[in-house]
């Protein structure tokens, strides 16, 4: 017992007027459970952000670009809490459709062949997407783009493509006019897989010299991680995006901050439940890394993450 450092657990008092920040800080003192680790994740990314010299990389999958969660992302960006992007294809497709039209608050027990059959809507989990707010849209905005971006270049990398569409919006909300406009790198590794990459692959039928260069991505992704003094992650669920984080990470010896936000469970094996002293076991983590990983759905966590930010840097 005489190493072991004893810290009371303090009650939670909710004040009028209290802010955010005042709810994380509380939350840090009361010793359980999640709260804990929300208010250590909070800790960590303020460390992050304000340590100079530090890659600040940020990755999450599509679909909560479906949802009003855009907005914290978005003003992540545009607040420069975060220096390069990896995620997968559907985030270019939501964030573009949603610049033009509208989604909607759907119900996750909907009648889903009601949808399709009587509406032509998609629903993703309790978000609706009217056949006419994505791929119509998309279609209409991304091919004349298109015609213009690679007039003078047929061979780009996905980076180099997504700034190239940011630059062409018009919408100062929409994700990809911030990341161009703040010079925040996109990177989608798996391009064709969504709606934007079928874009590409139409255009293509008619343009068959057009070539994605993926080198070119994975170029540069080495050479920010390894140029960097420290590097830094808020990862969002699995997959490619999160991969490719950890990945290139492992090369420069691990990242030296790191958070997961996750609703998965680890027992499969999967990469989305993976927790990060498995990274550790990889080299893509650093042992000594400041870490956490906090289980919860991410429109949840990453708002009040980023709330309890806005009032500390």
């Amino acid at each position: 017992m005489a190493d072991l450092k004893l810290i009371p657990v303090k009650d939670i008092r909710i004040k009028k007027g209290a802010t955010v920040n005042d709810l994380l800080k509380a939350m840090g003192r009361s010793g359980g459970f999640t709260a804990q680790k929300l208010a250590d994740a909070t800790d960590i990314a303020e460390a992050m952000v304000k340590k100079e010299g530090c890659l600040k990389i940020l990755s999450f999958p599509a679909c909560i670009m479906a949802t009003g969660t855009r907005g914290v992302i978005v003003d992540m960006v545009r607040n420069r809490m975060v220096d390069l992007i990896i995620t997968t294809c559907g985030t270019l497709d939501h964030d573009i459709a949603r610049s033009y039209a509208d989604y909607y608050k759907g119900d996750f027990m909907m009648d889903d062949e009601m949808l399709r059959e009587e509406h032509e809507i998609s629903r993703l989990g309790n978000v609706l997407v009217p056949d006419s707010c994505y791929g119509t849209v998309l279609e209409e905005n991304l091919l004349p783009m298109f015609d213009d971006i690679f007039r003078d270049s047929q061979s780009m990398s996905t980076h180099e493509i997504i700034d190239a569409v940011g630059s062409r919006m018009k919408d100062p909300d929409s994700l990809l006019f911030q990341c161009h406009d703040k010079g925040v790198p996109v990177v989608v590794p798996g391009i064709t897989d969504g709606s934007f990459g079928c874009q590409l692959w139409m255009y293509y039928q008619t343009h068959r010299k057009l070539r994605i260069d993926l080198f070119a991505d994975e170029q540069m992704l080495s050479e920010m991680t390894n140029a960097a003094k420290r590097t830094g992650a808020i990862i969002i669920g699995g997959g490619i995006s999160k991969h490719h984080v950890i990945w290139w990470n492992q090369f420069r010896g691990g990242l030296d901050y790191c958070i997961y936000l996750t609703t998965a469970e680890e027992y499969d094996g999967s990469l989305s439940g993976a927790r990060i002293r498995e990274a550790v076991s990889w080299g893509k983590v650093k042992s000594g890394a400041k870490k956490m990983t906090v289980e919860g759905d991410a429109t949840i966590t990453l708002p009040l993450i980023y709330a309890g930010l806005a009032d500390r840097v």
